[in-house]
């Protein structure tokens, strides 16, 4: 009888997860996971981290790396989920994940490895050197993308307290006193919403707020009276 070819064990992969703060939710990209099995990956271990991508110290991060074999690859949901470091530092972390027989499988990230490995001289060379340029723009882009969220958070905050307030979340007290005077002025709905830059509701919201704080309140006798009767 001839002997019975066993099956190719499935490649093994390390899925890491992660999010920037504590009030962020992994569970988006746990999806993940199962594609990385239909895809045909055995998922040694997961790893979710809340934790900045600007940091090189994050602790799941370090200990999915110590973790590494020979052969394994690292999923991740994008590049920035690895990392949003500089590029100098991006590519000594890439280069230590490489240092551990490992790499990475990352959406937008074309991954040349397979080619280069079954290529030899010129073409090697080429298909090396391409990985490396497409994996340093998608490690800078990463960066650029967090500088500029950073820089928008900056510029967001100074604004607020520009108009005396000290987050976005809480109602702009400056067009709030424009539409007060305006409608006092006996400007219309519509006047006040296009000279207090606004819309609508927001004039309505703010006016009918304004009138009631403007009525007197009854006094405890009439409030007994009023019971009473």
């Amino acid at each position: 009888m001839p002997s019975e070819k066993i099956p190719p064990l499935p490649p093994i992969a390390r899925v890491y997860l992660r999010v920037s703060t504590d009030a962020q939710d992994l569970r988006r990209q746990e999806a993940i996971i199962e594609d990385a099995k239909v895809g045909g990956y055995y998922v040694a271990a997961v790893y979710r981290e809340k934790a900045s991508g600007a940091r090189a110290d994050r602790p799941e991060l370090l200990r999915m790396i110590a973790d590494l074999q020979p052969g394994e690859v690292v999923i991740a949901e994008k590049i920035d989920r690895i990392s949003r470091l500089p590029l100098a530092e991006a590519e000594h972390l890439v280069a230590t994940i490489r240092a551990r027989g490992a790499r990475l499988a990352i959406p937008g990230v074309v991954d040349l490895s397979d080619l280069a490995g079954d290529a030899d001289g010129i073409a090697r060379i080429v298909l090396e050197s391409v990985q490396t340029m497409l994996l340093k723009i998608a490690l800078q882009m990463a960066h650029d993308d967090y500088i500029d969220r950073r820089e928008r958070q900056r510029q967001g905050i100074a604004l607020a307290k520009a108009a005396g307030r000290s987050g976005g979340r809480k109602g702009d007290r400056a067009t709030h006193a424009r539409v007060v005077a305006l409608r006092e002025a006996g400007k219309s709905i519509a006047q006040t919403a296009e000279l207090a830059d606004c819309d609508r509701s927001t004039v309505k919201r703010v006016w009918a707020a304004h009138r009631a704080a403007q009525q007197p309140k009854p006094s405890p006798q009439q409030n007994h009276r009023e019971r009473s009767s």
